[in-house]
């Protein structure tokens, strides 16, 4: 199979820290309020890993909701994340976190123990700052950019992407994924672009429906032509439940279905479509689904020595990725 016909997706399980969060997004269906949030600890995070050292579990991704960056629990807060991504590294996991944005040096701290680090930059329009965004200090359009300056900065492979459907309009996309493009073209280090359509859950107060699936291709084929090639273009597939939607997302050029796990935290209402669901899909349209890592090849160079080794196990195991270099 030819690399052009090849889909990806990273075999992973997410780790929540916490899921209080201080920003009050009105079309979450993630957060508690704080306080009201136990915090995990690592001795269950360790068991919960030893079980997935049995199974097809490469990533393990930390999603926690945010704690204010003046809260006096911020340092343990932080301190949490680190270790429990220093935990899944030790045990043979390679680490991902996307915990809100982050103090510079925040983001090199966690540096030593990810092998790639994620901010959904969602939209940059600052009217959002009056309807969905009212509550969320966090979502502060320039605030987000600078995290994806800092992480090029740091040389750190990131993740970022768009919410499309909460309010915006088409000219934002465009903005949005400009903007994406040009810190890429000064720093070389984002990986993917996750085109997620609003998706309404239970816990949510935003009133809006869902995302016209049906426009996806279309914004797809958009930010394929305004993003650099070596940008990889992610849709989450349990978002898109019309399978020939979700081919046609593919056909636009849209080349990775994201982290495949148990659950999908962040919009629990729709369950992840596993691999081999997702096979009977692909294959039979000429597409081959293949897992990766959490980092692509050409950031292997950015990493410590620690997480080199850890991902060049992986690599040299021939277990993921071969079939695509």
């Amino acid at each position: 199979m030819s690399l052009s016909h090849v889909v990806t997706y990273s075999p992973a399980y997410t780790v929540v820290p916490t899921y209080e969060c201080f920003n009050r997004c009105t079309y979450c269906n993630f957060r508690i309020e704080p306080g009201k949030s136990p915090w995990l600890t690592l001795q269950d995070t360790e068991k919960i890993l030893t079980r997935l050292q049995s199974q097809e579990v490469c990533e393990i991704l930390i999603l926690s909701g945010e704690v204010h960056p003046q809260s006096s629990r911020r340092e343990s807060w932080f301190q949490l994340i680190y270790d429990l991504c220093d935990l899944a590294l030790s045990m043979g996991f390679l680490p991902h976190t996307n915990a809100g944005p982050l103090s510079f040096a925040e983001m090199a701290k966690l540096q030593e123990v990810n092998v790639s680090m994620g901010l959904m930059l969602e939209q940059l329009t600052p009217q959002l700052l009056q309807t969905v965004h009212k509550h969320a200090p966090s979502k502060v359009p320039q605030l987000r950019l600078q995290q994806l300056e800092w992480a090029g900065k740091l040389q750190i492979p990131f993740t970022t992407g768009l919410l499309l459907g909460i309010g915006e309009s088409s000219t934002h996309w465009w903005e949005t994924l400009d903007a994406i493009a040009q810190l890429h073209e000064n720093y070389n280090h984002i990986q993917e672009v996750i085109l997620q359509p609003h998706s309404p859950g239970a816990q949510q107060t935003f009133d809006a429906p869902p995302f016209n699936p049906h426009q996806l291709p279309e914004v797809i084929a958009k930010a394929r032509q305004i993003l650099p090639v070596d940008i990889t273009i992610q849709i989450p597939p349990n978002l898109v439940t019309d399978s020939s939607w979700l081919l046609a997302c593919i056909e636009a050029g849209a080349r990775d279905l994201g982290g495949i796990g148990p659950k999908d935290e962040v919009n629990p209402d729709y369950p992840h479509i596993q691999h081999q669901q997702l096979t009977d899909i692909l294959e039979p349209a000429g597409w081959e689904l293949v897992p990766r890592l959490p980092v692509y090849p050409q950031y292997d160079n950015w990493l410590s020595e620690r997480l080199k080794e850890a991902v060049n196990r992986w690599r040299s195991a021939s277990l993921l990725e071969e079939s695509i270099k």
